[in-house]
């Protein structure tokens, strides 16, 4: 019988990650993930047009942990265009949770618990070059 609540590593989750996507005005968001080791994450997302001019900058910061097939973060920082944002840790929107339905060393595809929207980040070569 396949186990139907795969665990995850999450050394695989560490380094960086990135998505873009249309949003239904015809804008593009394109999302930038820094995942560490010590369970901090930064999240970087841009809303721009296709010509690259930016209309939003959203960088949110906070910890991150992954349990099983479920991903999890807390956010605890945002600067939006700039302006810092402490964020409310009572307030239920800075927790969010997450069912893995991919991670490998490419791709890190997870479903919103509530929403089910569905996620695909891919990771980030840092270094390319000729061996």
């Amino acid at each position: 019988m396949p186990n139907k609540n795969p665990s995850y590593h999450r050394t695989h989750l560490f380094g960086k990650w990135y998505r873009s996507e249309r949003n239904s005005a015809g804008e593009v968001l394109t999302e930038y993930a820094e995942i560490l080791a010590d369970g901090r994450y930064e999240f970087t997302f841009i809303q721009h047009d296709d010509h690259g001019t930016v209309s939003e900058q959203t960088v949110e910061s906070g910890d991150w942990g992954l349990v099983g097939d479920i991903h999890f973060t807390i956010c605890k920082s945002e600067f939006v265009n700039d302006e810092h944002y402490a964020a409310d840790l009572t307030h239920e929107d800075n927790y969010q949770a997450y069912r893995v339905l991919t991670l490998n060393s490419q791709i890190f595809e997870y479903q919103h618990i509530l929403s089910n929207e569905v996620f695909i980040l891919r990771r980030v070569i840092d270094n390319i070059g000729l061996s």
